[in-house]
C-alpha cells in the first residue's frame, strides 16, 4: 500500500499510514498529483527521534471523493517538489521556517512569515513601490511588495506573519476546553466553518453521529455565514470602483444576515453555536417563521442591490479583464474556493466530500470562466443565490429531533482529515492522537494559505492602480494565514 485512503469522516489507525522511504513518497505524491488530486495539507512534525522531521501529506481526489494520506522521514533535507509541483511553493517555506528542514532545489526559499528580504529586480526605470503592513482603513496588517515599471507590475511580492499567534500549538498544549474557543476566533468572519472543521475532527475520532436536527443548524449557519460575507464582499468591490448605491446598500445588508445569526445564537458571527456533537441553541417555530420572512425580503434586497452593478457600464468596464487568473494558473497553484470557481475549477468541498446535511441537500457547484475580478465578483452573487435558497429549503423542512448528541473519548493512534468548504474555500484540519487518545498533532489550513499566491499571480503585467480592486476579490484573511 503507497497511501492510506479515507472518505471524510473517516478516521484511522495512525500505523495504519504507509511509511514509506523518501523515494517512494515522492512517487506516490507523483502519481496522485497525475491522477488529479491535488494538495490540501502538506507539513512536518517531530519524527521518532530527537531531530528527525516527519512530513505529513494529504491529497484531495475530488473525482473520486477520496483524501490519500502518507507520509516519510524527511532528514535534514529532501528534495523540494515545488519546481514540479508549484502548489507546494508555500507549504514548503512554511516547513523550512518552523522546521529548519530544507527543501533542496527549491526556487525561492524565504520565509513565509517572518523575513526582511524582498525579491528585487534590476533595470531601467523598474521601481519599488511598499505598501503596509499598516493600512489606511481599519484591517489586518500585511505587507505588499510591487516591482513596477511606471503602472505595470512585474512582481507583487506578499509578506505576512503580523498577525501569528500560535494558534496551533496552544491546540496542542493549553487546555483542551478552550480549543474551540481556538477555533472559533482563528479567522474572525469565518468563525462557523473553523469551528465545525474542528467538530468534524472530534466526532470522528470519537466515532459519534450528530442528531440530524443538528446537522440542518449547522447547515444554515455555514450558508449564513457565507451570505454575510458575500454580500458584504460585493459592497467593498463596488465601494472599490466608487459605485455607493450598491455599496451602501450591501453594507446594511449584510448587517441583515449576521443579525439572522445573531437570532439563533445570539451572536452575530456565530460563537457558542457549534460544538462537538451539535449545537447548542435551537430554533422554535416562531422564530423560524421570522426567519422565513426576513429572508425572503433581505433576499429581494441584496438582488435589487447586486442587479445594479451588472448593468451599469462604467462598473463592468472596472471589472472585466481585470486581475486575471487562468484555469490553468489556478490548477497549477492549488488555489480552492471562490479564486478557484471564478477560473473555470469545479472545486468545492460540499459536493467533492459531502457532509452532514449536504449529503442530502447538496448544493450544485457555480463556475465562471473568465477567471477575473468580475468573475470573482458574479460567483459571489451565483453563490448567494443558491446559500438562500439553501437557508430557505432547510427552514422550512427542519426535522424534529434533539440537537446534542454524545461525544466521549477520542480513539488512540487515531488520525482524522476534516474538510469543510468555508465561505472563502477549503478549510482543512488534520489531527492525530497518541496512545492516550490525546491529541498529539494538530494541523490547521485556510483557504488563505492556499490563495494568496493566486493574487500575486493574478496582478503580474496588471497596473498597480488595479490592486486595491483585485485584493478585494481574492478577499484573503492575514489572520486565517498566520497560525
Amino acid at each position: 500500500m503507497r497511501s492510506l485512503s479515507l472518505r471524510h469522516g473517516e478516521n484511522a489507525l495512525v500505523g495504519n499510514i504507509p511509511d514509506l522511504d523518501m523515494q517512494r513518497f515522492r512517487n506516490e505524491i507523483a502519481r496522485l498529483l497525475k491522477k488529479k488530486a491535488r494538495v490540501a495539507a502538506f507539513f512536518g512534525y517531530p519524527g521518532p527521534s530527537n531531530g528527525t522531521l516527519r512530513l505529513f501529506a494529504v491529497l484531495a481526489d475530488e473525482r473520486e471523493g477520496k483524501l490519500y494520506v502518507l507520509t516519510a522521514l524527511a532528514g535534514e533535507s529532501y528534495p523540494s517538489f515545488t519546481k514540479e509541483y508549484p502548489q507546494f511553493h508555500w507549504f514548503e517555506r512554511e516547513i523550512a521556517e518552523i522546521w529548519g528542514t530544507k527543501p533542496e532545489g527549491h526556487p525561492y526559499l524565504k520565509p513565509i512569515r517572518s523575513s526582511p528580504e524582498f525579491f528585487r529586480m534590476e533595470g531601467e526605470e523598474v521601481h519599488e513601490v511598499a505598501v503596509g503592513p499598516v493600512h489606511a482603513g481599519i484591517i489586518e496588517p500585511g505587507h505588499f511588495r510591487f516591482q513596477c515599471h511606471g503602472e505595470k507590475v512585474f512582481n507583487l511580492e506578499i509578506s505576512l506573519g503580523y498577525q501569528h499567534r500560535g494558534v496551533e500549538r496552544a491546540v496542542l498544549n493549553g487546555p483542551p476546553n478552550r480549543r474551540v474557543h481556538y477555533m472559533e476566533t482563528l479567522a474572525g468572519d469565518t468563525t462557523i466553518g473553523h469551528t465545525l472543521a474542528y467538530c468534524h475532527m472530534i466526532e470522528s475520532l470519537a466515532t459519534r453521529d450528530v442528531p440530524i436536527r443538528a446537522q440542518v443548524l449547522r447547515g444554515i449557519m455555514l450558508e449564513l455565514e457565507r451570505l454575510a460575507n458575500h454580500v458584504g464582499g460585493l459592497g467593498a468591490l463596488s465601494n472599490d470602483v466608487a459605485f455607493l448605491p450598491t455599496a451602501s446598500y450591501c453594507g446594511r445588508l449584510r448587517g441583515d444576515v449576521l443579525n439572522m445569526t445573531a437570532a439563533i445564537c445570539g451572536n452575530r458571527f456565530g460563537r457558542g453555536m457549534v460544538r462537538p456533537g451539535g449545537v447548542m441553541f435551537d430554533v422554535n417555530d416562531e422564530l423560524i417563521a421570522h426567519l422565513v420572512k426576513w429572508v425572503e425580503k433581505v433576499y429581494a434586497d441584496v438582488e435589487g442591490a447586486v442587479e445594479l452593478l451588472w448593468n451599469t457600464p462604467s462598473v463592468m468596464e472596472r471589472f472585466e479583464g481585470t486581475g486575471v487568473l487562468k484555469k490553468d494558473q489556478a490548477e497549477e497553484l492549488g488555489i480552492v474556493g471562490v479564486a478557484a470557481r471564478a477560473s473555470g475549477l469545479e472545486r468545492d468541498v460540499r459536493f467533492d466530500f459531502p457532509s452532514g446535511v449536504y449529503r442530502v441537500m447538496q448544493i450544485p457547484v457555480s463556475v465562471c470562466e473568465s477567471g477575473d475580478v468580475f468573475a470573482r465578483a458574479y460567483l459571489r452573487w451565483l453563490e448567494i443565490q443558491r446559500s438562500f435558497d439553501f437557508v430557505m429549503s432547510d427552514l422550512k423542512t427542519m426535522p424534529e429531533g434533539p440537537v446534542m448528541g454524545e461525544v466521549g473519548e477520542l480513539k488512540p493512534d487515531s488520525v482524522s482529515v476534516s474538510l469543510v468548504e468555508g465561505w472563502r474555500g477549503e478549510i482543512c484540519h488534520v489531527a492525530m492522537t497518541d496512545k492516550e487518545g490525546k491529541i498529539l498533532n494538530y494541523k490547521i489550513v485556510d483557504p488563505s494559505f492556499h490563495n494568496w499566491i493566486g493574487l500575486s499571480a493574478a496582478m503580474r503585467n496588471g497596473e498597480i492602480s488595479d490592486f486595491p480592486l483585485c485584493n478585494k476579490s481574492f478577499d484573503l484573511s492575514y489572520c486565517g494565514h498566520d497560525l
